[in-house]
């Protein structure tokens, strides 16, 4: 048995529980430099405002001009704090828990008693602790809590698209097989977690319009005719468990850190400092996991829509000496690709880096340090991590970042961006009689 515990329009929903009066208001969040849509209010849905949406199309609607419609940048600090109080309390839904993404969990709930009763306390202490709405989904199988899920949410939005009694916490397990079949069949199937546009398109063409359809297909067939991944869904669908709990997330075989800038850059030395930031970024990450990297990626590209500027896209791969997650290690890497791939003239929108090579840290072929012998970088590493952690990001970090801080010229737009409520204490709201 599974619960799938998701947060309503995750990003607003944090900007409103610190600005109340944007209840009710149409309201979007934007992504890195203020670009288009990633989050949306009920409210903003209904004006027909799609995810993705470019913010400058938004702006030049006429049908929207006089909607009220308020923007924010996205603040992900924010974020990711309430994700982590929301998905502590999530967890006392049961024995176990699977953190999917920053507003969705897994919790296994087999055993659990009264399961319905208790999973709308958890929701109801979620709402009264943090102020994040979210829906709840039970089901045999994941898919099917997830499916569970999106009946929570839409019974809850739309009254009439499924009954009353779904609103805000679904538990189909609960339901007669002539009852689940109803649900299923009322279900488009391109709300079934796992098929995708393409693959829903050949099943429509096939005859195929909502989830009981899918379900009812022989597992069998689909696996010849489509693929293991269709296979396993219909299988779920069917109440066979098939997708696997993951108490603790795998580790990523690659690991990335890109960012478009705010403004084109031209100059070599902004560069650095970006991809500097960059291969930083990605080293922490690496070093939370436990794993080195053997590889490093560096690529720049202009913008494709500023079809008036020269073009230029290009990537070096630099092979390390040794497996590293050492920061200062892979950012000369990343900054000698840099070097090999830098063309002047070109108006660069965009760069990255990537970590390739992934292994266990535990695993290192050991040699002979002749370089510095009797260092130890891992120690270093760890005491930096600390101290970031301590005393918040960028804290200690290499020259060749920069010392600018918001005022390099490489960094995101974000001029609609929310102060940090939870992260910071200049930021604390304060209350006043």
């Amino acid at each position: 048995m599974y619960a799938l515990v998701d947060g309503n329009n995750f990003y607003v929903s944090c900007e409103r529980v610190f600005r109340p009066a944007l209840q009710g208001r149409p309201v979007i969040v934007l992504s890195n430099n203020d670009g288009c849509a990633i989050s949306r209010s009920n409210e903003a849905k209904e004006l027909g405002i799609a995810m993705g949406a470019p913010w400058f199309q938004i702006q030049q609607d006429p049908s929207l001009r006089d909607a009220g419609i308020l923007a924010l940048s996205a603040n992900f600090c924010l974020y990711g704090d309430m994700s982590n109080r929301m998905m502590s309390i999530a967890a006392g839904l049961g024995p176990e828990q699977e953190i999917y993404s920053i507003d969705e969990s897994f919790v296994g709930v087999a055993g659990v008693r009264d399961l319905t009763r208790r999973a709308r306390t958890v929701r109801d202490r979620i709402l009264q602790w943090t102020g994040l709405p979210c829906g709840i989904g039970i089901g045999a199988t994941k898919t099917l809590a997830k499916l569970a899920n999106h009946v929570a949410k839409s019974a809850d939005r739309r009254p009439g698209s499924y009954p009353a009694e779904f609103a805000r916490v679904a538990n189909l397990a609960e339901l007669p097989a002539s009852d689940l079949d109803a649900v299923l069949a009322a279900t488009k199937l391109g709300e079934v977690w796992g098929i995708g546009r393409r693959i829903g398109a050949q099943l429509q063409a096939e005859g195929l319009h909502s989830a009981l359809d899918v379900a009812r297909l022989d597992a069998a067939m689909v696996r010849r005719r489509w693929s293991v991944v269709l296979e396993r869904t219909v299988r779920e669908l069917q109440g066979q468990p098939c997708i696997a709990f993951e108490d603790v997330a795998p580790a990523k075989k690659e690991i990335a850190c890109t960012r478009s800038f705010g403004r084109p850059i031209t100059a070599l030395h902004d560069l650095v400092e970006a991809v500097s930031e960059f291969a930083a970024r990605a080293a922490e990450k690496l070093r939370r996991q436990a794993s080195n990297a053997g590889q490093v990626l560096v690529f720049v590209h202009t913008s494709p829509f500023r079809r008036q500027d020269r073009q230029y896209s290009k990537s070096i791969t630099v092979p390390l000496r040794r497996p590293t997650a050492d920061t200062a290690l892979l950012t000369a890497s990343a900054v000698r690709g840099l070097h090999a791939i830098y063309q002047p003239g070109y108006k660069l929108a965009k760069a990255g880096v990537m970590l390739l090579d992934l292994q266990d840290a535990q695993v290192e072929q050991g040699e002979l340090d002749l370089d510095d012998p009797g260092a130890d970088r891992g120690r270093l590493m760890a005491a930096v991590d600390a101290i970031n952690v301590r005393h918040g990001r960028g804290a200690v970090k290499l020259a060749s970042v920069g010392t600018a801080g918001s005022a390099r010229r490489w960094t995101m737009r974000q001029d609609l961006r929310t102060p940090d409520y939870t992260t910071r204490w200049s930021d604390l709201p304060q209350a006043r009689a």
